[in-house]
């Protein structure tokens, strides 16, 4: 099946992820500038990856704004954030992105990525270290919160291979 991974990154998480499916598969990889110039009819499959960001999917808008014309398509979405896999917001999140019709028609899936503070532009820094004092700042902190500041307080990589198996399926199926 002639497939694209398209994919918008900001730290190179959702990047890695989108090479390794494309590599995995034999598809085409291309950051969404590129693929926003190019005639997509020929492909059967199309997966686009973003980033979470506030709640949202960096990005998706584009994808979601081309689901009618690509009727004949296999449609696969991931996303790639700082959240282990186990997360329980992580479904909630996922679904939130998408109307019903959305939901139905795309294959969604969750890649845990990670923090890279090093490659994140300042702005996105600093809301990230403003986010992380406000949590440290609260009075009777739950264990949620204390589990939250351990882990965006530093840097920390917690990507794998093993989270593209259920796209590749799709993809192959």
């Amino acid at each position: 099946m002639k497939t694209i991974v398209i994919y918008t990154s900001q730290t190179g998480f959702t990047k890695r992820y989108a090479q390794w499916i494309a590599e995995a598969s034999g598809a085409d990889c291309l950051k969404l500038s590129a693929a926003k110039r190019k005639n997509l009819n020929a492909y059967e499959a199309i997966v686009f990856g973003g980033w979470a960001c506030a709640g949202g999917i960096s990005r998706i808008g584009w994808f979601k704004h081309n689901i009618a014309k690509w009727a004949d398509k296999k449609l696969i979405s991931f996303c790639v954030g700082a959240s282990p896999m186990d997360s329980p917001e992580i479904g909630l999140f996922l679904r939130q992105n998408f109307t019903d019709s959305e939901w139905e028609r795309i294959s969604v899936f969750y890649c845990p990525g990670g923090l890279n503070y090093e490659k994140m532009p300042a702005p996105s820094r600093l809301t990230m270290k403003i986010f992380v004092q406000t949590l440290k700042a609260k009075k009777d902190k739950t264990e949620m919160d204390q589990e939250m500041i351990k882990m965006l307080s530093d840097s920390y990589d917690i990507s794998d291979r093993k989270y593209i198996e259920p796209i590749l399926d799709i993809i192959s199926g």
